[in-house]
């Protein structure tokens, strides 16, 4: 296996591997914290939503269901494959190639859902990719983040240490809750 856990080799590597090598699609953790994260995005109804790190769609697929239109990118070819594969049916859902900073998508957006990919970035690369992001939220748009907090070898950040970096973003925190095994943070823009 490769050793630099950012590099897009490394996830390659991961999905030859495994179909689904975090068990996004059947995990009861990932699940839980799938609810939880649209939970905490109320009753409202986004225009356009971005979503890197999408891996094989699962979030995107429910997104799909609050946003008139998800942009969502991964850095592995082979999980964009199974993406698209899962949201096929999906005409509001766009999932491309990618990755962070340089291949944003263009335009605003009113959500980003920043979610298991800030722990693969050092420090100062994660601040400057957050704030590369909170340039693209429209006024009153939502950055909503949701990490792990357990350890692995793969990681450069934990999850706390992500969402500290997070908050220095300077935008107004709106909500904040730990829960068994993650933490979720929503911010907007105003």
């Amino acid at each position: 296996m490769p050793s630099d856990t950012t590099s897009q080799a490394f996830f390659e590597q991961m999905y030859a591997d495994a179909r689904d090598p975090w068990a996004f699609a059947t995990s009861a953790y990932e699940q839980r914290r799938y609810a939880t994260t649209l939970e905490a995005l109320g009753p409202r109804r986004f225009h356009r939503a971005f979503e890197p790190g999408c891996s094989i769609g699962v979030l995107t697929e429910r997104l799909a269901s609050i946003c008139d239109q998800v942009e969502a990118m991964d850095i592995s070819p082979t999980a964009i494959v199974r993406a698209q594969d899962r949201c096929r049916s999906l005409s509001n859902v766009v999932i491309r190639q990618g990755a962070l900073p340089d291949q944003i998508p263009q335009g605003q957006f009113d959500l980003i859902v920043f979610s298991e990919i800030g722990y693969y970035f050092d420090p100062k690369t994660l601040l400057a990719v957050a704030q590369e992001l909170v340039n693209r939220l429209t006024s009153d748009g939502i950055f909503l983040a949701a990490h792990w907090l357990g350890a692995s070898p793969d990681h450069l950040l934990d999850g706390d240490q992500v969402h500290g970096i997070l908050a220095s973003m300077n935008l107004p925190l709106i909500s904040s809750e730990r829960y068994e095994g993650f933490r979720l943070d929503g911010w907007r823009r105003s």
